[in-house]
């Protein structure tokens, strides 16, 4: 459409005039020619504010200052994962207020078993954005084309093999962390129909972190800001109207993580250039997609590892009875907001890290690391001691149970008030992973965290058989764990110093 200038215009113009300047008899057709050319030129304007509309979702994470950048890209991460959270919430809510305690225990302790689950595949999701920024930093189009296609794919085939597995192994699953036989039948309801979804909740988390590579993580807010308000809306419908309980609670997930979905499949089908996603073109590219195992498989592992040493900790907290597990449940709920925050700048980290290492910018790497512990510290301190100093107000909302509470609170004065630790710990091993190295941190993790944790609970917990023995395992994991990845960086960063 630029073509359409007005010196083509007045070109054209002039090929409709005679010799002596005066029009020939088609003087409609000028005028018609001219209307269109000028329509054209308005059309070639819409699109530049479109083009500029649609760039101002992406970060220059390569050029530039530093921290305002890291600002923008976290802040929207932030929000979307305290929604999620606060969505997730309702649930306990509706099902604790309108159900009561045993439905409440039932949903909660799916918890640490669903991340079990999916945790290979939303390591798998990371590596697609550390594969995708690298293309991007090296502006390799191609590759990023068939990286997003290959992203897709492999969310789709996820989901339907978690459908299949949540199906089926839900309660022998669920037996083997001894849930109590008051609350095992309707947290296998439970997790069935939720699993049911597990495709949409892939396609979601995957084409988030594609529009992320590039810095968009406004968008993947506005999608999950409608999913949310549909999914509350269809808990109070299904728990509150038509007595569903916990099977309501699922279905309404399940509804809202379709929509979420398509919204996200939607942009990045009208999305221009190598983002640009198309049903026809989705495939396995083999190549692109060990690299994204490579990265994101140990990334995986780790989750998975993690979630073992939770189960062992959910099953443990599952022998104090349900009034304990209610209380662990809303805490564990109030921490996730904590924990949500965090782990938004350990998003920010892999990504700015990942594109700055693509582009051979190595000197900003040290700047991106040292800003975002500076973020995470202030967000770890600010919101952990936060949750704590408000707990009972914000227990209360989960139940009104005054055991139930102090339960809760019992948990949050260990783990809430020192959660910075785990998100100090947790940015290490983002910048570790955009640089390209994800085994390392992965073995780390699995020996400082979960290990330890694994040996404690056998050990610590068994001799004194108290909440508190259990719960300040944390702490001091995170700990042991968050020098060593500051150790493994610091190797590491001089190795890459002395290749450039």
């Amino acid at each position: 459409m630029l073509i359409f200038g007005v010196e083509t215009k007045s070109y054209i113009t002039r090929m409709f005039k005679s010799n002596s300047g005066e029009p020939y008899a088609g003087k409609l057709h000028v005028r018609f020619l001219e209307e269109f050319i000028s329509n054209c030129l308005k059309i070639s304007e819409v699109k530049k504010e479109v083009n500029l509309l649609m760039r101002s979702y992406q970060v220059d994470m390569c050029n530039g200052p530093i921290f305002k950048k890291l600002i923008i890209f976290s802040l929207p991460l932030i929000l979307s994962g305290c929604l999620q959270l606060l969505f997730n919430a309702a649930d306990i809510i509706v099902v604790g207020r309108f159900t009561g305690n045993q439905a409440l225990a039932a949903v909660g302790s799916t918890s640490a078993l669903i991340n079990l689950l999916v945790n290979m595949f939303i390591g798998i999701s990371v590596g697609a954005n550390v594969v995708l920024g690298k293309s991007i930093g090296a502006r390799d189009e191609e590759n990023t084309s068939k990286a997003v296609h290959t992203a897709i794919f492999i969310a789709v085939f996820g989901g339907l093999l978690m459908v299949f597995v949540g199906f089926f192994f839900a309660k022998p699953l669920l037996e083997l962390m001894a849930t109590p036989e008051d609350v095992i039948d309707l947290s296998s309801l439970y997790m069935r129909i939720y699993f049911a979804g597990m495709p949409f909740f892939m396609v979601y988390n995957f084409g988030a972190a594609i529009l992320r590579s590039i810095g968009d993580t406004k968008r993947p807010l506005y999608f999950l800001l409608i999913s949310g308000i549909i999914n509350v809306l269809f808990n109070l419908c299904f728990v509150i109207v038509f007595d569903m309980g916990v099977a309501g609670v699922a279905l309404a997930t399940i509804i809202s993580e379709g929509i979420s979905s398509a919204l996200i499949l939607l942009c990045l089908k009208h999305m221009d250039g190598p983002l640009h996603f198309e049903l026809k073109d989705m495939r396995f590219h083999k190549e692109l997609a060990l690299q994204m195992l490579e990265v994101g498989l140990p990334a995986g592992l780790q989750g998975i590892i993690f979630s073992i040493s939770n189960v062992l900790i959910q099953s443990s907290i599952n022998s104090f009875g349900s009034l304990v597990m209610a209380g662990n449940t809303a805490a564990s709920n109030i921490e996730g907001f904590v924990y949500t925050s965090m782990n938004a700048v350990y998003q920010t980290s892999l990504s700015f890290t990942s594109q700055n290492f693509g582009a051979k910018k190595y000197n900003r790497i040290d700047k991106i690391l040292l800003e975002c512990l500076v973020i995470v510290s202030i967000v770890g301190l600010v919101l952990g001691q936060g949750a704590y100093f408000f707990g009972q107000q914000l227990l209360s909302i989960y139940s009104s149970d005054e055991r139930v509470i102090q339960f809760g609170i019992n948990r949050l004065a260990v783990i809430s008030t020192m959660y910075c630790l785990c998100g100090i710990m947790d940015t290490l091993v983002g910048s570790l992973r955009g640089i390209g190295y994800s085994i390392l941190p992965m073995l780390v993790s699995l020996t400082g965290v979960c290990l330890i944790r694994v040996i404690w609970i056998f050990t610590v917990f068994k001799a004194v058989h108290t909440t508190f023995s259990l719960y300040i395992s944390y702490p001091i994991t995170w700990v042991i764990t968050l020098v060593a990845h500051g150790i493994c960086f610091m190797v590491v960063r001089k190795k890459i110093r002395r290749v450039a």
